[in-house]
């Protein structure tokens, strides 16, 4: 369980494998502190780490995960998200956040307002209904207000401190991005089609 309030912001430094892949992701974590078998999420997608040394963490990832995220897209050198689980007593200072990445959507624009910036995003129709304005989405592992939907698109606006610690600073037209839903909304949908069905 995460927050999607980003903790470092670490670079991929190498890409082994073919079909699966083992990611080496340089990171500012005390590594001694983080187990073999921990958890960390890596630009919104949940992965165990399964190798470490002084400055990096190494996590395999299987052909699934690739193909339905935007990991089979990144290249060696690359910015990732990253943010270790909730432990408890934590401050929970975004959502909950799971790290199940439910699709991938795309920037469809990237605005200036004042300092900040607003993004239009264009949701994966089969998800779009999950998404409701001043509701929450996790994009890239970060944890964000809706500002308004139409359809299947919906904005968020970025504070400049985002900007800075986290990969959506540099997001562009055509960008494709990890969201996940809200957990509540899957629920809420969940209990209305069980319901319709009984």
């Amino acid at each position: 369980m995460f927050t999607g309030i980003i903790s470092d912001l670490g670079e991929l430094r190498a890409i082994e494998g073919d079909t699966d892949k083992r990611l080496v992701i340089a990171t500012s974590y005390a590594t001694e502190s983080i187990a073999i078998g921990a958890s960390v999420a890596c630009s919104g997608v949940c992965l165990t780490v399964v190798e470490k040394n002084g400055d990096w963490l190494a996590f395999d990832v299987s052909a699934e995960t690739l193909a339905c995220t935007t990991l089979g897209e990144w290249k060696v050198g690359d910015p990732v998200n990253l943010e270790r689980p909730l432990t408890l007593g934590d401050e929970l200072g975004g959502h909950m956040v799971l790290g199940h990445v439910d699709g991938v959507a795309r920037v469809e624009a990237s605005e200036p307002v004042g300092d900040s910036r607003r993004l239009s995003i264009s949701a994966p129709e089969a998800l779009a209904g999950f998404i409701a304005a001043k509701g929450s989405v996790a994009l890239d592992g970060v944890s964000l207000t809706v500002n308004q939907v139409e359809n299947t698109v919906f904005e968020v606006n970025i504070i400049p401190h985002t900007l800075a610690v986290t990969t959506l600073g540099g997001l562009a037209a055509g960008d494709r991005v990890n969201l996940e839903i809200d957990i509540l909304a899957r629920y809420v949908a969940r209990q209305h089609e069980w319901a319709e069905a009984t």
